[in-house]
């Protein structure tokens, strides 16, 4: 079985650091080439998780293959450890399984991949429109989405309950003293850009803010998944006259960007602002103060993603749809419940 200790013997650095470059800890400095070459060494020697490692023997044992196709670039998807995170569960778990794995990324031509003779099955990443989910359908002899849920009964998903999540944090939130809550994230736009309101952490949020009496539109504020919309909308948020006591980001991404403009304001977390999020990404641990931020569980739904398509491999017909479980981390940007 591979070990981190092998990795770092074959790229020439220390075992701390494998760790940290595989766990994605954005505190590290590491040059770009290093960084690429322990990922890709842990590729080649077929690392797996300790997850894949202590989890049950698998079910199906194969030679076939299976594409992953993803909805990110690969520099965006870079940018972005949860996405790292969902990927990594998959190799390993394909690995583990002994299925070769093909990757195109958003901006490749998936059509020669996903129509190659032998190919068993796609499994889908991220966030899809009904053509292509349709064009998929078609052309896929077995189909599994990871991270996202399409409106079709007959395709397999596995997924984290962000909306659920979402209810849960406002009423701990809620339970702890913080009555005026903002949020600023993300939505998807149209054709003509205009923002659909409607993603899940969003939409839950909005929901539950105005069943309780307490949403203003002024203090939910989304544009784009990046850090520096976190930075410009946490500003907007904070600017108005009667600013939240708490500020939920869509990702700890976005986070990153809400504490440098608290700080830029002359504010303090938490004292001032408290902020929460959701991920859990390896760097929220490093924040100052250490950021209170929704766990999901980004690589153990892509082993089960390959777990789902392995059933299907072996025969499996019936449907299945996994939502995997999220859990709150706090830490020091909020107060914390009593006995957490």
């Amino acid at each position: 079985m591979v070990t981190l200790k092998e990795i770092a013997a074959v790229v020439g650095v220390s075992q701390a650091t494998v760790s940290r470059v595989l766990n994605f800890d954005a505190t590290l400095q590491v040059l770009p080439q290093t960084r690429q070459s322990i990922i890709e060494t842990a590729e080649a020697l077929n690392y797996a998780t300790p997850r894949a490692r202590q989890g049950k023997p698998p079910r199906v044992r194969s030679t076939g293959q299976i594409a992953m196709i993803h909805f990110l670039r690969p520099e965006q998807e870079l940018a972005d450890p949860y996405y790292v995170g969902l990927r990594l569960g998959i190799e390993s778990r394909a690995a583990a399984l002994g299925l070769g794995l093909t990757k195109v990324y958003q901006g490749e031509d998936p059509e020669e991949v996903v129509t190659r003779p032998g190919l068993s099955g796609v499994i889908a990443v991220g966030n899809y429109d009904d053509a292509r989910i349709g064009w998929l359908k078609t052309k896929a002899q077995n189909l599994v989405f990871a991270d996202f849920a399409p409106y079709d009964d007959e395709i397999d998903y596995v997924m984290a309950d962000r909306g659920l999540a979402m209810r849960r944090l406002l009423v701990a939130l809620t339970g702890i003293g913080y009555r005026r809550i903002g949020f600023v994230g993300w939505a998807d736009r149209d054709a003509q850009g205009r923002i659909n309101a409607r993603e899940t952490r969003c939409a839950n949020y909005m929901d539950w803010m105005q069943a309780a009496g307490r949403f203003d539109p002024d203090i939910c504020q989304i544009d784009f998944n990046t850090e520096d919309s976190g930075y410009r909308l946490t500003q907007s948020v904070l600017s108005r006259p009667n600013r939240p006591d708490c500020v939920i980001c869509g990702n700890d991404n976005m986070a990153v960007g809400a504490y440098r403009a608290v700080l830029e304001m002359g504010l303090r977390v938490p004292q001032d602002i408290a902020i929460a999020s959701f991920n859990d990404i390896s760097v929220a641990q490093f924040m100052a103060p250490p950021l209170s931020t929704v766990h999901l569980p980004s690589e153990e739904i892509g082993e089960t993603a390959v777990d789902m398509m392995a059933e299907r491999i072996a025969g499996r017909r019936i449907a299945k749809a996994v939502t995997l479980a999220t859990r709150m981390i706090w830490r020091g940007s909020t107060r914390r419940p009593k006995g957490v």
